[in-house]
């Protein structure tokens, strides 16, 4: 019986009636215990009968005659064995070869009008449904101008088994052609289907080069993450563009950066050679990376953030982002423009990122921190996406990458306008105190600035080990280039050092005798309330080291009265304290510089001058007559003129007595007890 016969007149479809007639039994034994028909066609047949596409025209007939009804029944049985063996045949074929040239089957209504039916009706197998998408895939090839004749059957198997349905038309095809954007307009215009199908496409979009999801049949086939790019490509390029798209837009901006970074820095021979087949079939003179800037600009285009695409090429952001060194630098760049075009769809795309961050470590984990550090502030922290944030952030300090440490302390720094941060921080302390000795002067600072925040805001004790440590490392930063890390150092210092009990007592009076000099230096700081710092920060290092005389001068501001006593009273280490002084000689400021030449003049006295030594403290006086200040290049001048006077009388009295010696042992050799001058002059000679 031809199967278009079933085209004849309204109402001709076969029924669940006609297929479960009263007293029918379910089971097929014909079809074999394998295949399509076996599973996915459970049809009743009569106990008492043999199966219905197996009898004879004859014996058919007769049966018609004696039952109507029957007959029609066996007739349906009939064009549906016939179908259920074509549709196996070349399902075999396509697991084999690939599709094949389409065969008449796919040609006709009827075959599309059954699998409608039988699928509506509930006559399969779930591990069918890759099969049916594969049929439904075949049919719309062959038929070019239905596309919507499947539809039903296509949203009912996507809401019904979605992942079997996305990841089957992504194995098959993955170039996205025509039959495949028809099937995928049908779903994601749906809103039975459209999030379903997009959330499973987000997944595969957020790995790379392939994501692996087994489907009910068993097939784990991995699929190209570039095969999903391409289909969110073609739906962002259509008229009218899912709803969907925008509830989702976070995670499909984020993973669609991923493709970016990944399509930059890594891509494997089977992704390169889909990507060729893609380049020849739309025509595309694009790489995978510009291929993934596109659809990115599609996404926001479609969300209408025109501007910021403007805007990120105005500013060479694109190119920028297509580069892996500067991969974050530009997503930073990106962060900035979108918040300043929509502060709520920055903070979602933020709290993914938190999520993400906070659930796994991911190789995008730079980029993602970029994001971060500019868009924290806009984000709404509750208790809990607090502890995550400080979670994600401590692990970055942890970190052996100098960009990581940056991207987190600048993130830091944006959480410290919400006082209540403070005392979450407090765990942050020892990360933050290593940093401190980075090389990079603008960490320093910002950790500096960090440290401030979380101990200036807190009445918590910190332990005297990690005090000392602070205080070890906080002493070179007075001279810090930044005043304001100056400042907030000495503070710090001051606050310290009152903290150390018992053993830690003794290696802290260590720290602040090292401390009197550059403090001193700072009382004469220009920057005003660096110097008023300094000054109390003095006085308290004077008063824990009960120095109650040095305290008196201090007091009293009697400044170069105190350095004369700390240099008379040991002399031994006056020579220390003039190389410590040497680096203010080049201050940039004035008021240092000049302190620095007094000190170098009034340590001078207390010294005995090796003649090199004396000499590179000359030249660098001298060097310093030519000072930008007038003021400081004298001084230097009459500093240098009275050192060399110094020295000039110093030698001139014992040269004197050694002319004078000689001179006696030359006219009076005969002289005994002169015999020590002897020696000494030819030790001398």
């Amino acid at each position: 019986m031809p199967m278009d016969r079933m085209e004849e007149g309204p109402g001709r479809h076969p029924t669940a009636a006609m297929l479960h007639p009263p007293g029918a039994s379910r089971g097929h034994p014909c079809l074999g215990s394998t295949g399509l028909g076996c599973v996915l066609w459970p049809l009743p047949w009569p106990l008492s009968s043999g199966c219905a596409c197996c009898l004879p025209d004859a014996a058919v007939g007769q049966t018609q005659e004696q039952d109507p009804a029957r007959g029609r029944f066996r007739r349906t049985a009939q064009l549906v064995c016939k179908f259920i063996r074509r549709i196996r045949q070349e399902e075999t074929s396509t697991m084999g070869t690939g599709l094949r040239a389409y065969s008449p089957i796919f040609k006709t209504k009827t075959s599309a009008a059954l699998l409608n039916m039988l699928v509506q009706e509930g006559f399969f197998n779930p591990q069918q449904v890759p099969a049916m998408v594969r049929y439904i895939y075949q049919w719309l090839m062959a038929n070019q101008f239905v596309e919507h004749k499947l539809n039903r059957t296509l949203l009912y198997l996507t809401k019904a088994h979605p992942a079997d349905v996305v990841m089957t038309l992504l194995r098959m095809a993955p170039s996205c052609d025509r039959a495949a954007l028809t099937m995928w307009n049908s779903i994601m215009c749906s809103p039975r289907t459209a999030e379903p199908a997009l959330l499973i496409l987000l997944d595969v979009l957020g790995s790379w080069p392939e994501h692996s999801m087994c489907t009910s049949d068993g097939d784990k086939t991995g699929v190209l993450v570039l095969a999903a790019t391409v289909v969110m490509w073609k739906i962002l390029n259509v008229p009218c563009v899912p709803h969907v798209v925008t509830v989702y837009f976070p995670r499909l901006f984020v993973h669609l950066l991923f493709q970016v970074f990944f399509s930059t820095v890594d891509m494997p021979e089977e992704v390169d050679t889909f990507w060729t087949g893609c380049q020849q079939q739309y025509g595309l003179a694009i790489s995978p990376n510009r291929f993934a800037v596109r659809t990115l600009k599609s996404l926001l285009c479609q969300m209408q953030h025109e501007d910021v695409v403007v805007a990120m090429e105005r500013k060479c952001g694109w190119d920028t982002l297509l580069c892996a060194d500067t991969h974050h630098y530009a997503v930073g760049l990106l962060a900035r423009e979108m918040s300043g075009v929509s502060i709520s769809l920055c903070s979602r795309i933020t709290r993914y990122l938190l999520r993400l961050l906070s659930t796994q470590e991911p190789c995008w984990e730079l980029p993602a921190l970029a994001f971060l550090a500019e868009a924290l502030e806009f984000l709404d922290l509750s208790e809990h996406s607090a502890n995550r944030v400080l979670q994600i952030l401590s692990r970055q300090l942890q970190s052996k990458c100098r960009e990581r440490h940056h991207l987190a302390l600048r993130a830091l720094l944006e959480l410290t306008d919400d006082p209540s941060m403070s005392e979450k921080m407090w765990s942050l302390t020892e990360s933050l105190a290593e940093l401190l000795w980075d090389a990079d002067g603008e960490i320093v600072s910002m950790t500096v600035m960090l440290l401030s925040f979380i101990i200036l805001e807190n009445d918590m004790l910190i332990p005297s080990p990690m005090a000392l440590q602070l205080v070890e490392a906080l002493l070179p930063l007075f001279d810090h280039d930044y005043s304001q890390v100056q400042l907030l150092s000495i503070l710090l210092f001051r606050t310290l050092v009152t903290l150390p009990q018992g053993k830690e007592k003794k290696v802290l009076k260590t720290h602040l005798r090292r401390s009197l000099l550059p403090l001193f230096f700072h009382c004469h700081n220009e920057d005003q309330h660096v110097a008023e710092a300094s000054h109390e920060t003095l006085l308290c290092a004077l008063e824990i080291l009960k120095r109650s005389d040095l305290e008196k001068l201090v007091k009293d501001k009697e400044l170069w009265r105190f350095t004369e006593c700390l240099l008379a009273e040991n002399r031994s280490r006056a020579a220390e304290q003039l190389r410590r002084a040497l680096p203010y000689l080049r201050n940039p400021q004035e008021s240092l510089r000049a302190a620095a030449i007094r000190f170098t003049g009034m340590a001078a006295r207390h010294l005995r001058w090796k003649r090199e030594d004396l000499q590179f403290i000359c030249n660098t006086l001298e060097s310093m007559g030519n000072d930008i200040s007038i003021t400081v290049g004298n001084l230097a001048i009459q500093t240098l003129y009275v050192l060399q006077a110094v020295e000039r009388g110093r030698y001139s009295i014992f040269d004197n007595l050694h002319n004078q010696l000689r001179r006696a042992w030359r006219t009076r050799p005969h002289l005994s007890g002169l015999s020590w001058l002897r020696c000494w002059s030819s030790a001398e000679s």
